[in-house]
């Protein structure tokens, strides 16, 4: 069964085309029904995120990626005219390779993001309790999941820190042993600021405050996260309860001195406190770096660290391709030998058809009053005239066409040997 993908990502498309084809969690069953209904897709998974939405489609013979296309712009209100310009499709090893590549992050805004593999598991899951996913879709999620999981453990793609945020957050994790008792200070509410919070959150920071000139957006922030909120004026009276702090905010003038941070480190009793400034221009004096057991990080020392781990991406990322390629080869592997089972399955079938129906008629003799050695006889007749049938059919046609190969081919399948004295 043929295997088609359509998608848009944030290479094709921008966000104003992303947001309008994007599916809501709670429409994702109905989606897929309605693209193997209306589509005619035999099997579908739909992966949706802020930077993809992809339809990987079993399809029968005939079936094109303009139908794809067209249901795609039906559902979301898109003439398919325009959606067409912003989407890319993929056919057979390349559909392969190009799911075994996002869900190794190779695909990703970020090169090797982890969260990705996460996103698709979830997806091939819906299809499932949909009920929209067969043998051939199956197969092509379980060797994807096996390949990203190789990749994971034997590169070091997801390893290093490329954003300023998640750099920030790392550094924060190797200079304090456990993070999950420490205390963050975070300054600011933007994006940024927002990635941080998100970050600490997932490696179960204890608490995280939030400090912003506008109490109702630091609130805003601090409740999507279970944080404290307040004022930059209140700084000073938070600050010694601060083992980190990041600060990145749009001020034009610094907003902790070194006097503020000497006080601060008094009242911890000179615990280590870290402060990671990636604001520009900058929130914290560079003095600060002056402070005992104060220790400053500024947006330049995090970049230096970003480029040399980006460079190490691209490395894994090299090996991370010869794992797809291998994985790619298992996956044919793996579909021949499930085409060749379903042969042999049918070839059974088949022969157990005409055993039966012979069976049938030897019974029937038996009952009509013949010999044992009479029906015996019929049945063996029977089973053999019908069971050599096809392959005489065969071998006559080879002999026609003097195709040896093929003669030779038959012979080996029905263990014929050539008993002619040379």
């Amino acid at each position: 069964m043929p295997l088609i993908t359509v998608g848009v990502n944030h290479k094709t498309a921008p966000v104003s085309i992303r947001e309008r084809i994007s599916f809501a969690p709670e429409k994702m069953v109905e989606a897929l029904n309605s693209l193997v209904s209306e589509a005619d897709a035999k099997e579908a998974v739909i992966v949706s995120t802020c930077n993809r939405t992809e339809l990987y489609c079993a399809v029968e013979d005939g079936v094109q990626e303009e139908q794809i296309i067209r249901w795609l712009g039906q559902y979301h209100q898109i003439e398919p005219a325009e959606l067409g310009q912003f989407c890319y499709t993929h056919h057979g090893d390349e559909g392969v390779r190009h799911v075994m590549r996002v869900a190794s992050g190779l695909d990703s805004l970020i090169l090797g993001e982890p969260q990705i593999l996460g996103q698709v598991k979830s997806a091939y899951a819906v299809s499932q309790e949909g009920q929209c996913i067969g043998a051939e879709l199956q197969g092509l999620f379980q060797q994807t999941f096996s390949v990203a999981k190789k990749v994971r453990t034997d590169t070091s793609i997801g390893e290093n820190p490329v954003s300023i945020a998640f750099a920030a957050v790392s550094l924060a994790q190797r200079i304090f042993a456990d993070v999950k008792r420490s205390t963050a200070l975070l300054i600011g509410a933007g994006q940024t600021i927002e990635l941080v919070a998100r970050h600490l959150k997932e490696a179960g920071i204890k608490r995280i405050i939030v400090a912003n000139r506008t109490l109702e957006r630091a609130q805003i922030l601090a409740s999507e996260l279970g944080a404290e909120a307040i004022l930059l004026g209140d700084i000073s009276d938070y600050l010694p309860q601060a083992d980190i702090v990041i600060s990145s905010t749009a001020s034009q003038l610094p907003i902790i001195g070194k006097g503020m941070i000497e006080r601060a480190t008094s009242k911890r009793r000179h615990k280590p406190m870290l402060l990671v400034d990636i604001a520009v221009p900058r929130d914290i004096e560079p003095e600060v770096q002056d402070v005992e057991d104060a220790y400053l990080y500024t947006v330049d020392d995090l970049h230096s660290v970003i480029e040399e781990n980006v460079r190490s991406r691209q490395e894994a990322a090299q090996a991370a391709e010869q794992i797809i390629e291998e994985g790619i080869g298992e996956y044919k592997r793996k579909q021949e030998s499930r085409k060749v089972a379903d042969l042999i399955v049918s070839y059974r079938a088949q022969a157990d058809a005409i055993k039966q129906a012979e069976l049938e008629r030897a019974v029937k003799g038996l009952e009509a009053g013949q010999s044992p050695e009479q029906v015996l006889n019929k049945l063996a007749h029977g089973l053999m005239n019908k069971l050599i049938h096809s392959p005489t059919q065969y071998l006559r046609q080879a002999g026609a066409d003097a195709d040896q190969e093929a003669l030779q081919a038959a012979a080996d399948v029905l263990g014929i040997t050539d008993t002619k004295e040379s």
